[in-house]
């Protein structure tokens, strides 16, 4: 059974947004930074990071169907005509602590650069935690990017996200 052809439509609509793309954008980037993370040894303050990035991870995935589905007039509270502010303040909420689960990395990173060089011989996480810092700055660009982009349409007085 395929979808309807208005249903198809907004599909489409919403994937070809600037939101729609945004949203992709932030799920590969999460989920590219939570598996960078968890698939090797972590500890400290790597929890959080992993937990920023898992928990927006499926939040943005959450918000991402409902929208894709127009099914946000099923959320009590937070859907309909609020939709726009809610995806605002989710995106607001995810820039806020990627910030410094960026610091974290960068942290992490920067004490971990010693064993960059070639003669180093034990196992070093370096390489993992640079790779882990380039996706959560990525993840917080698309993330302030929707915070421009909803706060654009709410000053202009819309209510809908695409």
């Amino acid at each position: 059974i395929s979808p309807q052809p208005s249903v198809r439509k907004n599909i489409l609509k919403f994937l070809g947004s600037f939101l729609g793309i945004s949203r992709i954008l932030q799920i590969v980037f999460g989920a590219c930074l939570w598996v960078t993370i968890a698939a090797n040894k972590y500890e400290g303050s790597i929890h959080f990071v992993l937990f920023v990035a898992v928990f927006f991870w499926l939040f943005t995935l959450a918000l991402f169907f409902l929208t894709l589905l127009d099914k946000q007039d099923l959320v009590p509270l937070l859907g309909g005509d609020r939709w726009l502010c809610t995806n605002l303040a989710h995106d607001v909420a995810a820039a806020v602590l990627y910030l410094p689960a960026i610091g974290v990395m960068i942290d992490k990173t920067n004490r971990n650069s010693f064993c960059n060089l070639p003669q180093y011989k034990h196992p070093c996480l370096y390489k993992v935690y640079l790779t882990a810092a380039v996706f959560a700055c990525l993840c917080c660009l698309a993330y302030l990017l929707s915070i421009i982009y909803g706060a654009r349409r709410k000053c202009r007085g819309e209510q809908t996200v695409i």
